[in-house]
């Protein structure tokens, strides 16, 4: 029955004390949250750590929390928070961790040197992400890895859609001057 509830009527009922939707909520985004934290912080240890933080953090601001629909964009709030404090801890900006193929197909599986070739461009593209600055880094998972919407990325980065759209924009355009540039140096 709790399953079926939204995210808003089970923080309300974990404002009341009851934990068993708190535990509903951990389930329910654990893993999207885990996948974010461990792309922004290339560290699947420091992610489970945030991940823990950002649902303790979720439990104690239970009642302060607004029920609007906004979930997701709240919470990923939080995480962010989180990962770009932790970043600033380790004065090191590695954000985006691609996963390696995760099956071998056999004979329908693509020739050894396309696989080796998306690799390379995988590795090109991660470290152009490392490139970008903090923010446009955020912007950019938030929207091309987690799928959110340009309103959903305002309130999870704590601003406004339009300079969401700006941080995209610039983002976008520094990535492709970065991997055309080293497209060249590599000619």
């Amino acid at each position: 029955m709790r399953e079926s509830l939204t995210d808003d009527e089970l923080m309300a009922r974990g404002a009341n004390g009851d934990m068993d939707s708190f535990r509903i909520l951990v389930e329910r985004w654990e893993r999207p949250v885990f996948i974010f934290l461990d792309r922004m912080l290339d560290s699947p240890e420091e992610a489970q750590d945030l991940g823990q933080e950002t649902f303790l953090k979720m439990c104690r601001e239970a009642e302060r929390y607004q029920p609007s629909g906004r979930f997701k964009s709240w919470l990923f709030r939080i995480a962010g928070n989180l990962a770009r404090s932790r970043l600033r801890r380790r004065k090191i900006l590695k954000w985006i961790r691609f996963e390696p193929e995760k099956h071998d197909h056999g004979a329908s599986a693509r020739p050894a040197d396309r696989d080796l070739e998306a690799r390379e461009i995988r590795v090109m593209v991660r470290e152009a992400l490392r490139r970008l600055p903090e923010r446009q880094r955020q912007a950019v998972i938030l929207r091309q890895f987690e799928n959110l919407d340009y309103k959903e990325i305002a309130e999870a980065m704590g601003t406004t859609v339009s300079a969401v759209e700006t941080l995209l924009h610039r983002a976008m355009r520094a990535l492709r001057e970065d991997l055309s540039r080293k497209k060249m140096e590599e000619s």
